[in-house]
């Protein structure tokens, strides 16, 4: 395929702010310059702060901002450096050169790094469907690809099946397996949300990234995703019925965590997060010895307020926590 043969030619020149030669590989999987081994750009933080692309969704499907234009927004507008792309707003950009390099210009311009890219919509990996899971899987080589060229280290997945927790358990155990055999060989890491359904039950996360054990495959603990079961048939929008406890399922997440995903959704007139208690969700992920990206993953009505002040939450809280 050309645009394979393009990667192979351009990757390494047009990643964005960082060459694979700097990257390290340890049991962690694979890192960015191993980001646990540098200073946090924010002072008295034990992380570094990023920025996911869904936080601005409802601008991006209106058209308010486009997929081009997140980066650029990051860095001046909010003095963010680091960012997590979905897949779902360049769905069919994955193999074109040219909007890829246009992406790395603009990261590159603005000096940002580009971290991950969230994959959703390619197919169920989980699916006990040998048919469907592999066709998933192979659907998926596309962003594994992509990310590689883009300069990321990961992707995030879903392992999403239908039937029996056990069986979609089973199965994902094979579909993400092969995946991260394909992503092993580009240096890209696999990670898994809590994202609804089984992926929201912490025990049932920890089982999977067990039975995997693979050194690039682990966590992406979400501070907000923990609805396993909601009223209908709409895996999404229904009313919640079931919630799993967040800082439980947090706490048996970040033994496999290669980044956090720090949602946020309504703030007190203090600035302190209303679903999540910001001070005690962050010392459980500081007390695992965690170092590495919290992604700013704002989910509510008022985006631009809302990235703002979910940032200024995660300096004050991590201040507090030096």
């Amino acid at each position: 395929m050309f645009f394979l043969s393009v990667f192979k030619q351009n990757s390494m020149s047009n990643t964005a702010h960082r060459t694979f030669s700097s990257q390290v590989t340890d049991t962690a999987g694979f890192t960015e310059a191993s980001p646990g081994k540098t200073e946090p750009s924010h002072p008295g933080s034990f992380f570094e702060i990023s920025l996911a692309e869904w936080s601005f969704n409802k601008l991006l499907f209106t058209n308010k901002m486009t997929h081009l234009d997140f980066p650029v927004v990051a860095k001046r507008q909010y003095g963010i450096s680091i960012v997590e792309y979905v897949n779902q707003f360049f769905m069919d950009k994955a193999e074109d050169a040219r909007h890829l390099n246009e992406l790395l210009k603009r990261c590159n311009d603005n000096g940002v790094t580009n971290h991950l890219i969230m994959c959703d919509n390619e197919g169920p990996l989980g699916d006990p469907d040998d048919t469907k899971r592999l066709k998933a899987v192979e659907d998926h080589y596309k962003w594994v690809d992509a990310a590689k060229y883009l300069g990321c280290i990961t992707i995030r997945v879903n392992s999403f099946g239908d039937g029996s927790a056990e069986d979609v358990q089973k199965a994902a155990v094979d579909g993400i397996s092969r995946l991260a055999e394909y992503a092993e060989k580009e240096e890209i890491n696999i990670v898994i949300e809590n994202h609804g359904g089984y992926t929201s039950d912490g025990q049932w996360i920890v089982g999977l990234m067990k039975a995997i054990n693979k050194s690039n495959v682990g966590t992406l603990p979400d501070f907000g995703n923990f609805c396993v079961k909601r009223e209908g048939e709409n895996f999404w929008e229904g009313k919640c019925i079931e919630e799993y406890d967040r800082y439980k399922g947090v706490a048996e997440m970040m033994p496999f965590a290669k980044a956090v995903s720090a949602k946020t959704q309504a703030f007190d007139a203090h600035g302190n997060c209303i679903e999540t208690d910001y001070y005690r969700m962050l010392k459980i992920v500081k007390d695992t010895g965690f170092h590495g990206y919290a992604g700013i993953e704002y989910s509510g009505d008022n985006e631009e307020d809302g990235v703002r002040k979910t940032k200024t939450l995660l300096e004050k809280v991590a201040a507090s926590l030096n």
